[in-house]
């Protein structure tokens, strides 16, 4: 079953977004068409997108699964300890990955407190 994207989803993706050239805004416009398909179970803040295809149309000359938009994560230490990566299919937005690369694992809540301060 399919709920409207939880608020701290949105603000990591357009967060995320916001530093991809984005020619017509055409993967920004699919934002508000958005819906949560599932979150990864492990607990990694991955999270799975669906949206009515009919309501939107996709990003031009996006092929095939790619990642769009990548943001990484810093640790306390100020080196690159993850990352945000946004993967669209054919041109419509499909998942947001949270990816650690070292031994802490980030979580979307993790990934939302240190791309979006604002929120605090």
């Amino acid at each position: 079953m399919t709920r409207v994207l939880p608020t701290d989803v949105a603000h990591v993706l357009d967060t995320v977004l916001s530093m991809v050239v984005d020619p017509g805004l055409a993967l920004h416009r699919q934002m508000r068409h958005l819906r949560l398909e599932k979150c990864c179970a492990c607990g990694c803040g991955s999270t799975y997108f669906s949206l009515d295809a009919d309501g939107v149309s996709p990003a031009p000359a996006l092929t095939g699964t790619q990642v769009v938009a990548d943001m990484e994560l810093f640790g306390a230490d100020g080196e690159t300890a993850g990352e945000v990566l946004v993967f669209a299919e054919d041109g419509y937005l499909a998942w947001l990955e949270v990816c650690s690369w070292s031994e802490d694992t980030f979580t979307l809540i993790d990934a939302h407190r240190i791309l979006c301060p604002c929120d605090r």
